[in-house]
């Protein structure tokens, strides 16, 4: 019997692929298939079995016979995963410096690598029988405007790769331009795939329904981290053997095999929700255009408030910009934005007079009203007068947040829950005070001050039960809402037709950050939730929809820029700052960052690793606190390493990193690359 060897990658923290053992057997006659690179492996790896990837089959291996080891079964069942693919994953794990298998194997499904083949098996029966969409007939599409039909011809209307900026006005559609873009490259190749990336699990039912809606015949499949996991796998399966025509997904489906993938599509590319949190701290978009560049298709990037670095891409000729001037809907315009100065106009419960007065005038014309406040909860803190108790967690340096209807206190960083105490712990107060207001408080509030209207909340506590959120949805698309207050849950890419009031109550804490992409974020978000009124035709009244924006820095650059629509302006503003300040897009950085039971053991493994390596190329910084600096009782520094070159920084932390690997040190630590909190 032959012997070969099996070159694999495992989902383990090591810098290395590991060799088995694997012979060639024949049965009745007849020999085995012999494994090929890009299928997945059972093999033993300390007590363990554990799913891994063939990268090679070898005849000799350097490996000693004695530390060898057998591997025990290879999924011959499952199409080998794709060169091109395994390129993307080893492209990340170079690029945000993790090894192969720690980015290769956790983008799979879980019950692709199972022991275990039954869920398989089971996932293969259910593809055979798997419907197209169901809808026999497509609607007609709609006829593009000029500038819309302008973006489709250039996105389509060239060979190879090409990265697409596309900057349009909140409502000036955009979505019809990814769709029928996608429909010319689909009627182009009988078997091309579509990518679409959204930033939230909430905005999937909708883009599932314009894409049912157009393409009926063609199987599409959705793929997110709120699947059931056979779902999931079904779904990923469909994608990667090409029966899905169309995938969309949140940015875990960037990582997806798609064989025959021709367009990729991010659409609110600007969203921080692209990028990576945990374990591997990957940027969906940037990932996209890579993969675009890799297999020579183009790339759209969508979006009314382009990221920074987006935008400085477009000026500076790497991506090509496709603009929208004017919303879609003949007749919708943009609303007019206002600005309410709470010191002038006092607001009771949150909401001043002007405030209320413009919500009577739309609930008279039953149009609805959207009240947006990015804190949910009740209040953020539960305070006693008498003795200056505040309901802090004593496990994170944050406050418990008061949950009223619940009767809780929670921590939203380390999910500390207690009973509302009745009475001060420290005192003995028994009058204690909700301090500020969450959603729960305002939706409160706003039942009191209008009690005939139909008020509803929507946010990340009232959406928790699977298929909540997109029956939320429904509920305001229907026109079952009067009021609707939420958090940055509301802010993005729905398309509410009966709208036609946004007040922002709570915008000005962002003016003060520290992190320098706040006032970003800040004008990207209230611009985003303003771009939700007034979407339909403006009524024959010539009553405007409008948004108010509640703040107590009336005269600040951004709410200028953000009464005007003007993002160019704004955006030129940030890049000379950024520019003269040293900073993302015109610097490149990676962050370290350490946490451990006492805050100075943490400090001194950052300020061990400063100083372990030369670094003349490099500006390393002191090390620092995180803002959040206790969580789940481990407290957290910092370490930013900054560099005008992005290829002497990935030079140097290649070898620091490494450098760091081989400390033993009980500090628990971890790097990333771009970092978009700091």
């Amino acid at each position: 019997m032959e012997v070969i060897f099996l070159r694999v990658a495992l989902d383990t923290p090591l810098d290395t692929s590991f060799d088995y053992r694997w012979t060639l057997t024949q049965q009745d006659g007849v020999a085995a298939p012999v494994p090929k690179v890009g299928q997945l492996v059972l093999v033993p790896f300390g007590r363990q079995e554990i799913v891994g990837l063939i990268l090679d089959v070898l005849e000799t291996t350097t490996v000693p016979e004695n530390k060898l080891r057998d591997a025990i079964a290879v999924r011959h069942d499952v199409t080998p995963l794709s060169p091109d693919w395994i390129a993307l994953c080893q492209f990340a794990a170079d690029y945000y410096q993790r090894p192969l298998g720690e980015v290769a194997l956790p983008s799979l499904p879980k019950n692709l690598k199972v022991s275990k083949t039954v869920s398989l098996v089971r996932a293969l029966k259910k593809l055979a029988q798997l419907p197209a969409l169901a809808d026999a007939t497509p609607i007609a599409e709609p006829v593009l405007n000029s500038e819309q039909q302008g973006a489709v011809d250039t996105i389509v209307g060239r060979d190879g790769y090409a990265a697409h900026l596309l900057f349009g006005v909140t409502g000036s559609g955009k979505t019809e331009v990814y769709l029928q873009a996608a429909a010319r490259i689909l009627a182009q190749s009988v078997d091309a795939q579509i990518l679409i990336l959204v930033p939230e699990i909430n905005l999937t039912p909708q883009f599932e329904a314009h894409i049912r809606a157009r393409f009926p015949g063609l199987l599409l499949s959705t793929l997110h981290s709120g699947m059931a996991e056979g779902e999931r796998l079904l779904h990923w399966i469909a994608a990667h053997t090409g029966r899905s025509r169309i995938v969309l997904g949140t940015r875990l489906a960037m990582l997806a095999s798609l064989p025959r993938l021709r367009l990729i599509i991010v659409d609110e590319e600007h969203d921080p929700s692209y990028k990576q949190q945990e374990g591997l701290r990957y940027s969906a978009r940037d990932l996209a255009v890579w993969r675009a560049r890799q297999l020579q298709i183009p790339v759209v990037l969508g979006s009314a408030t382009p990221s920074l670095e987006s935008w400085h891409g477009a000026q500076s000729g790497r991506y090509r910009l496709l603009e929208l001037h004017e919303r879609a809907v003949q007749k919708a315009v943009l609303p007019v934005i206002r600005i309410i100065n709470l010191e002038q106009e006092k607001p009771s419960e949150g909401l001043t007079p002007r405030l209320i007065a413009a919500i009577r005038r739309r609930l008279d014309k039953k149009e609805q009203s959207l009240l947006f406040l990015n804190r949910r909860g009740y209040a953020p803190v539960l305070a006693c007068d008498a003795c200056g108790w505040i309901s802090d967690c004593n496990r994170c340096s944050a406050h418990l947040v008061l949950h009223k209807g619940d009767h809780r206190l929670r921590c939203h960083h380390c999910g500390l829950e207690q009973r509302i105490p009745r009475s001060c712990p420290t005192c003995g107060n028994i009058d204690l005070q909700p301090l500020g207001r969450g959603t729960q408080r305002m939706e409160e509030s706003l039942a009191a001050i209008f009690p005939d209207a139909r008020v509803f909340r929507i946010d990340a506590d009232s959406t928790r039960l699977k298929g909540s959120a997109a029956a939320a949805f429904e509920r305001v698309h229907d026109g079952d809402v009067d009021i609707l207050i939420g958090t940055q849950m509301v802010a993005k890419g729905h398309d509410f037709k009966h709208l036609t009031l946004v007040a922002a109550l709570n915008p000005d804490a962002a003016l003060f950050s520290q992190d320098y992409r706040a006032s970003e974020r800040l004008f990207a978000q209230l611009m985003q939730v303003a771009g939700r009124a007034g979407r339909a035709a403006q009524k024959e009244d010539g009553n405007a929809s409008e948004v108010l924006v509640q703040t107590r820095y009336p005269d600040h650059p951004l709410y200028h820029a953000l009464m005007a629509h003007n993002y160019r302006s704004f955006a030129a503003d940030l890049l000379d700052e950024r520019q003269q300040a040293c900073m993302p897009p015109f610097m490149y950085q990676a962050l370290l960052r350490a946490e451990a039971r006492e805050l100075q053991t943490a400090l001194d493994f950052l300020q061990q690793a400063a100083a372990c390596m030369p670094h003349p190329a490099m500006t390393i910084n002191d090390p620092i606190p995180m803002t959040m600096t206790r969580v789940a009782n481990r407290d957290r520094a910092q370490l930013l390493i900054e560099s005008a070159s992005r290829p002497a920084l990935q030079a140097f932390v290649k070898i620091w990193i490494a450098e760091l690997r081989s400390w033993k040190s009980r500090v628990k630590w971890s790097l990333e690359i771009d970092p978009v909190d700091i």
